[in-house]
C-alpha cells in the first residue's frame, strides 16, 4: 500500500485480511492506521511456510471457523502490503 489516504474508515472494528509480499497472512480486527502502519488486534499473524495448506485455504478456514488468535496487537508495514480486504468478504 502507498501512501495515499486511502480511506479505511469503513473496515474499522471489522476482522480484515492482509496479504503481504512475505509468506504470511494478518487476519485480525482493524484498529487503526498512520502514514506507515495498519494495527490489528486479536490478530493471527501465520507463516505459510509451517503449513502445507495455502494462503486462499487458510483465508477461507479463518472465514469459516473463526480468527485463531496469536497476537494481542500487531503493526503491519505498510509497505509489504499486497491487498487488505474484509474477512466478510471472502466468498465462500
Amino acid at each position: 500500500m502507498s501512501d495515499s489516504p486511502e480511506d479505511l474508515s469503513p473496515l474499522m472494528g471489522q476482522n480484515v485480511v492482509l496479504d503481504v509480499v512475505a509468506q504470511y497472512v494478518y487476519i485480525g480486527r482493524l484498529a487503526g492506521s498512520d502514514h506507515k502502519y495498519l494495527v490489528l488486534e486479536e490478530a493471527d499473524v501465520h507463516d505459510l511456510r509451517d503449513t502445507t495448506t495455502t494462503r486462499e485455504l487458510y483465508v477461507l478456514d479463518s472465514r469459516r471457523h473463526g480468527v485463531s488468535v496469536n497476537r494481542q496487537r500487531v503493526l503491519v508495514s505498510r509497505d509489504q502490503i499486497v491487498s487488505l480486504s474484509a474477512l466478510d468478504d471472502v466468498v465462500m
